[in-house]
């Protein structure tokens, strides 16, 4: 069995431990000082990062955390950092043209599209400036951020948009409605700053891949996932802390499901919607047929998307 050490390329994503390692090796724990109260009980703190393909696997559990425990939990996302450059060959990756297949085999793991073309047309020379921009839009407005986060993987994993670049960074900020010119001030600026924070916090928490979620209530009480896991790993972690959270119900028809996400894969649907995976995709299939939802369709599966109607 490989040590993690052994194959710590920030790339080469895991699909065992469904986690993307990072090449930093410090371990040191956080003290419970680091862990902040809240007036949420249970909070949650997000490492991640902008190209994380395993973060794009749980992008289905997350969504359906949100609709269902949305009112116990608060979760802060922070970036780590995934990619700095490419001065390095561990793992069997040492060039972008190297991740381009693995991106496919992930995409099929997770049954989340992601088409690993990217690396061969467009490849990033580093995460640090989509990170960084996150940074920026959470100056601003932290939901839209989150919005933004997801416009930049979409651009990214299914798209082969390279977001390390500004003119695609700055499209995605217009379109969650952040004010693009002080999206770039922040960006060139303060931005930075809070990135390098994000990153000097997970070296002190011993944060070593993506996804990480510490799951914390307000005396201290810590329980931490790793790595992308069926829907019930984080549900118990929230119990764990907080036994008394209280599931929400919410609608689970399509209408609802695209009024609160306005763009869904056939997983993501399936999971919020607790149709089987199959009819899951008929449904979607009919509605874009129909020409409610507009579907892409990548050469790793499909993401649809409610068409825009001035209601």
């Amino acid at each position: 069995m490989n040590t993690e050490t052994s194959n710590n390329n920030p790339l080469l994503c895991d699909i065992e431990t469904g986690m993307c390692e990072t090449t930093d090796e410090n371990t040191d724990t956080a003290s419970q000082s680091n862990m902040q109260a809240t007036k949420k009980s249970v909070k949650l703190i997000y490492y991640t990062d902008p190209i994380c393909s395993s973060c794009w696997g749980i992008e289905p559990q997350l969504r359906k955390l949100k609709l269902e425990y949305g009112n116990a939990i608060e979760i802060e996302y922070r970036m780590g950092g995934l990619l700095p450059d490419w001065s390095y060959n561990s793992g069997g990756i040492g060039k972008p043209s190297d991740v381009a297949h693995h991106w496919d085999e992930v995409s099929e793991h997770y049954d989340m599209p992601i088409d690993g073309d990217l690396w061969l047309e467009d490849p990033l020379d580093s995460s640090y400036p989509p990170s960084i921009a996150f940074k920026a839009a959470q100056i601003q407005d932290e939901e839209k951020a989150h919005l933004f986060m997801r416009e930049i993987r979409e651009m990214v994993f299914l798209k082969k948009k390279n977001i390390a670049k500004w003119e695609h960074l700055e499209v995605a900020a217009k379109k969650v409605g952040l004010d693009t010119e002080q999206f770039k001030t922040d960006f060139e600026s303060k931005a930075k700053g809070l990135f390098e924070e994000d990153l000097k916090l997970g070296r002190e928490l011993g944060v070593r891949g993506f996804p990480t979620i510490f799951f914390m209530d307000d005396v201290g009480n810590k329980e931490i996932v790793y790595g992308t896991k069926p829907y019930a790993f984080y549900e118990m972690a929230i119990l764990k802390l907080n036994p008394n959270a209280t599931k929400s119900e919410y609608s689970k028809d399509w209408k609802t499901l695209f009024s609160k996400y306005n763009s869904l894969t056939a997983k993501e649907f399936s999971e919020l919607s607790g149709n089987p995976r199959n009819e899951s995709e008929k449904i979607l299939n009919e509605l874009s047929d129909k020409k409610i939802l507009e579907k892409l369709t990548t050469k790793n599966g499909s993401m649809w998307t409610i068409k825009n109607n001035n209601q």
